[in-house]
């Protein structure tokens, strides 16, 4: 009876660990589940009506996206080199360089109240090999081959260097009148549902015939 009584703490611990590393396992893929929930679109507006978008995306398939009641628009607009100063908080879509460093293919400069984005440093799927680097301008200096800046986020850094005919634009916050077809658009993270249908809760639309180069 005693030995009987000294394996039930030892069963009980064994069934609680099973337990703790199955719901460990579920949690994990509910977590994967949910980030591979959103599709990232290119493309041009073709039909708008009302909240329902019909896409042509960059790879020639046709979409069509739910915009939310309260979703959020942004014009995508051309700016100059010389707003980015030390200080500023932007995006840059690179292709890395052989001594670590990454080219920029294009540069997005984020509102104020934007700050933090996504920051950090990862892969992007702009074009093959291509990475996302947002963060903080730390410095900038004009070199031989374009602007060289440095790059600040919280678990490093990344020197960039910006060739001269880099597309260079800034976020501006607007409204549903940028949503009319024929402008570019850009949607970061659209909603798969359950249904499979599409949802976004923000679109970014190039303003004036601009492409969101990012």
């Amino acid at each position: 009876m005693q030995e009987l009584n000294a394996r039930r703490p030892r069963t009980l611990v064994a069934s609680l660990a099973t337990i703790a590393i199955l719901s460990s396992a579920i949690l994990c893929s509910i977590a994967s589940a949910q980030q591979a929930a959103t599709v990232r679109i290119r493309g041009t507006i073709e039909t708008v009506d009302g909240n329902m978008l019909g896409i042509k995306t960059r790879e020639g398939s046709d979409v069509k996206v739910r915009m939310t009641d309260n979703v959020a628009v942004f014009a995508v607009v051309k700016t100059a080199l010389s707003e980015i100063k030390e200080g500023s908080y932007i995006g840059v879509t690179g292709m890395p360089e052989p001594d670590g460093s990454q080219r920029a293919i294009a540069v997005h400069i984020f509102p104020e109240n934007q700050r933090g984005a996504a920051e950090g440093f990862r892969p992007w799927d702009a074009r093959a090999n291509s990475t996302m680097t947002n963060a903080t301008v730390a410095e900038t200096v004009k070199g031989t081959d374009g602007q060289n800046i440095l790059l600040k986020y919280k678990d490093g850094e990344k020197k960039i260097v910006v060739p001269p005919d880099t597309p260079i634009v800034t976020f501006v916050a607007s409204d549903k009148s940028e949503v009319k077809p024929g402008a570019k658009l850009i949607i970061f993270g659209a909603a798969k549902k359950e249904d499979g249908s599409l949802e976004a809760g923000r679109v970014n639309v190039g303003r004036d015939g601009v492409t969101p180069p990012m």
